[in-house]
């Protein structure tokens, strides 16, 4: 386990982004922040070379697992997404050497929120903020923390709470859009599409647009199942996308970015 301070001036990403400065939780004063170093790879970037949101989701996925690893905790239950709420400062590029802080930002009775935020060179230049859902592993329902959780995780949580409530609307049109199969490859060991798939479906809309996201939110509101007949569904004003998977009339996950 490492700390370190987070940085204050994010550089812009390549390509038209929102000229704001965003604004990143800093990390906590006390508590457990775990870091960890990585480069980003070919195969995490588009062709012009900036890192993917799916990318993104995996290293979100890989930094939490390595802190749980580096605990020496074997936690009774799995983590379900609920909501990830990315802010954007810069886009990190192909071949850059990048760090990675994780921490625990707040919790709830049967989920928490984890902060990870990825910099470069000491600036930091993406955070995200994501609410997972502690689940049995016998039958899937909502378990508590339990107190280990919180003996390892409560102090950088600081008595901080969360909710796990979702807020996106559904399409207008809910029979509307395009299919969007599904690959073997993209089940995890639960047996759900993992939640890096939905951002997979996000790149696929960003690619047809002039602009990039300054924040970026998905919401998961039902597991996506082998079996599940998917489409890709999108609305657009000039400064936000809103996306959708959908089966049937049922809303699985939902998205939207901002300018």
């Amino acid at each position: 386990m490492t700390r370190s301070v987070a940085g204050t001036s994010p550089q812009g990403p390549p390509g038209p982004v929102a000229s704001s400065v965003p604004v990143f939780v800093p990390d906590p004063a006390d508590g457990r922040v775990f870091a960890v170093s990585r480069a980003v790879r070919s195969t995490e970037v588009t062709p012009e070379g900036r890192l993917r949101f799916d990318a993104l989701a995996r290293y979100l996925q890989d930094a939490a697992e390595d802190d749980l690893a580096d605990a020496g905790w074997r936690e009774p239950y799995f983590w379900l997404v609920r909501r990830v709420t990315v802010v954007i400062g810069g886009y990190p590029a192909h071949g850059e050497p990048l760090r990675i802080r994780t921490f625990c930002s707040a919790t709830g009775p049967r989920w928490a929120e984890r902060t990870t935020t990825v910099g470069r060179a000491g600036t930091d230049l993406m955070q995200a903020r994501a609410v997972w859902v502690a689940v049995k592993r016998a039958d899937g329902r909502p378990a508590p923390l339990g107190a280990e959780f919180h003996r390892l995780y409560g102090a950088a949580a600081a008595g901080r709470t969360v909710s796990a409530r979702l807020s996106h609307p559904g399409p207008a049109e809910p029979q509307a859009g395009r299919a969007w199969p599904l690959r073997a490859s993209d089940f995890d060991m639960a047996g759900h599409v993992n939640n890096a798939i939905a951002w997979a479906a996000v790149e696929d809309l960003l690619a047809g647009l002039d602009w990039l996201p300054a924040s970026a939110e998905l919401e998961y509101h039902r597991p996506i199942l082998a079996g599940h007949d998917i489409r890709l569904a999108a609305s657009q004003t000039p400064d936000q996308l809103s996306c959708w998977l959908l089966s049937g009339v049922q809303q699985l996950t939902s998205g939207r970015l901002t300018r």
